[in-house]
């Protein structure tokens, strides 16, 4: 009895031999490498400028306001300081003998007056008129600091010190603070009193001639700087 064989269908000769097929991703060239680098460094020093530029941006406006965007016919009672000087690295020294640098007294308004220890009748004045504008602040008195600076080493009054409790006092070096501040032509440093802003630097100086009047003008200009620096200052100095 005959049978049928069964069988695979053949393979065509030669097929077996055919190499296998891969797919081959070539390498990024060395100079497209450092290109594409760049273009991302690029990228993310704009990212930190947009960030940065944000974060300054309320400073920036409020000073725009208060400088550029004046309503008509208004005029600062106290004269602009152009530039600004920022505050140096001056070693001072409290009442009490404690060493205490001018940096620190940044993140405040500081409202200054400048006279010698012994503190004449003009001193008192002014810092009679110190702790009077500051008050008149209301709310807004805590993102300001009475500072009076003593250029020698005249004893300070006894009769004066219960005054100068919320005051900062410190003697520091004449030459020193006649490089930072400096009084009106004709004037003379005790003569003014000076604005220095929360960022450190020496803004506004104040005429010499201080009496009720002129007082009431003083107060104008620092309710004006509060209003146009409350979107960013805050009572209190970083750290506190």
């Amino acid at each position: 009895m005959s049978g049928s064989n069964s069988s695979s269908p053949a393979a065509a000769p030669g097929s077996l031999d055919q190499p296998l097929g891969l797919t081959v991703h070539s390498l990024p060239l060395p100079q497209e490498a450092a290109i594409a680098d760049e273009q991302r460094t690029r990228t993310g020093r704009w990212k930190m400028l947009v960030v940065a530029l944000v974060c300054a941006a309320p400073v920036v406006t409020s000073y725009f306001m208060y400088y550029v965007v004046r309503p008509e016919g208004r005029r600062n009672y106290g004269e602009l300081v152009d530039p600004q000087r920022p505050i140096p690295s001056i070693t001072g020294t409290a009442l009490d003998g404690k060493t205490v640098v001018l940096p620190s007294l940044q993140g405040q308004w500081l409202l200054v007056s400048v006279a010698g220890g012994a503190c004449d009748a003009a001193c008192e004045k002014h810092l009679y008129y110190q702790r009077q504008l500051r008050e008149g602040l209301g709310r807004d008195k805590d993102r300001m600091d009475r500072v009076w600076l003593i250029p020698d080493n005249a004893p300070v009054r006894e009769d004066l010190k219960p005054a100068l409790n919320q005051a900062t006092v410190l003697r520091v070096d004449a030459a020193q603070l006649a490089d930072w501040l400096a009084p009106a032509p004709g004037r003379q440093l005790p003569d003014h009193l000076y604005v220095v802003d929360p960022l450190g630097h020496w803004m506004m100086r104040f005429p010499a001639t201080q009496d009720a009047a002129t007082a009431a003008k003083v107060r104008k200009d620092l309710e004006r700087l509060m209003r146009a620096s409350a979107g960013w200052d805050k009572p209190g100095r970083p750290g506190d």
